[in-house]
């Protein structure tokens, strides 16, 4: 698979895998055999990045961990710190306070039985600690071997731009795909200047630009999607125009609508690594084929056209949750 470089220096696959959904989030967990057998399938087919985190839960790094062992020096394995973890009341608290970073590190780097984490992510900014104090934090643990790039998950610019002052930032990570565009507007706009990557996680939507899902959709209560706006019924239903575009296209191009959002999100720049996740190998097959799909520059400017007359509707977030990004 073609290769892409993260802040100028870290080299990855150009699509890469998301574990979230191995154990969290998405409903019941895969079993640990299946999801260690697909994680090494999407290895065999050249994927070389991997992403998981502390709050997916200790299964998902020692999942991530047991999985890649074999390949140890030929992928890179993204983690996340800066939630409290083993909570009994199962509540996400922030905290990035130094010495529990320091803390965490330790078990993180037992779960992916790896010497040194190759990129961690500040999970969510943490509003009681300076960005200044994490970035710090995070250095002392590069200069002591247990990292070796940091990345930042649904910061702000401002932050990221007192974080990367004290510690070059190689990636950020945040939601973009046809759906959500947001980060068009001044995020992308400032990696391209600092040279930093971005990683967008939910490329295709939460699984909505497949085409899989309509007003008669419904989720379960482990599937993060039926406490998200997005996700009601009604809004299910307006935003069908979106699929409607992404399936037209597919239909032109010969592919699948999965692909075309892939394709489309990996267009846009050349330091841009999408990390769709999925359960199911035919899945984790068909996204990976997105990285042969050209879309050309007519192409683009014609989806752009037709992006600038949808308009999306419902919030990505609940809203407790919403007020955690762009810090």
């Amino acid at each position: 698979m073609e290769k892409r470089v993260l802040g100028k220096v870290l080299e990855v696959s150009a699509i890469g895998y998301g574990a979230m959904g191995l154990s969290h989030g998405y409903g019941p967990a895969t079993d640990r055999k299946e999801a260690i057998a697909l994680i090494r399938a999407a290895a065999e087919r050249g994927v070389t990045f991997f992403d998981t985190a502390q709050i997916y839960g200790a299964e998902n790094e020692e999942i991530v961990g047991e999985a890649l062992e074999p390949m140890r020096g030929q992928v890179v394995i993204a983690t996340k710190f800066g939630f409290e973890l083993e909570r009994t009341d199962k509540q996400q608290v922030l905290n990035s306070r130094p010495e529990y970073i320091r803390q965490v590190t330790e078990g993180s780097l037992k779960r992916l039985r790896v010497e040194a984490i190759d990129l961690y992510y500040q999970h969510r900014v943490d509003p009681n600690v300076a960005i200044e104090e994490v970035a710090g934090a995070v250095k002392v643990l590069i200069d002591e071997g247990k990292v070796k790039h940091f990345g930042m998950s649904e910061a702000g610019v401002e932050t990221i731009r007192r974080a990367h002052a004290v510690l070059p930032v190689t990636a950020i990570q945040s939601e973009y795909s046809m759906m959500w565009r947001q980060p068009e507007e001044e995020l992308l706009p400032m990696l391209e200047e600092l040279g930093i990557g971005f990683v967008p996680f939910s490329p295709l939507g939460k699984g909505f630009l497949t085409g899989r899902f309509d007003k008669d959709s419904t989720f379960g209560s482990t599937d993060f999607r039926s406490v998200v706006p997005r996700f009601s019924p009604e809004n299910l239903d307006a935003n069908q125009a979106l699929v409607k575009l992404v399936k037209d296209i597919a239909a032109d191009k010969q592919a699948t609508p999965a692909q075309i959002a892939l394709a489309w999100v990996l267009a846009q720049k050349p330091w841009i690594v999408p990390i769709p996740g999925t359960t199911k190998l035919h899945r984790l097959e068909e996204n990976l084929g997105a990285a042969t799909v050209e879309l050309t520059p007519d192409d683009l400017q014609n989806i752009a056209s037709t992006l600038a007359k949808i308009e999306v509707h419902g919030d990505r977030y609940p809203a407790h949750l919403q007020q955690r990004v762009g810090r």
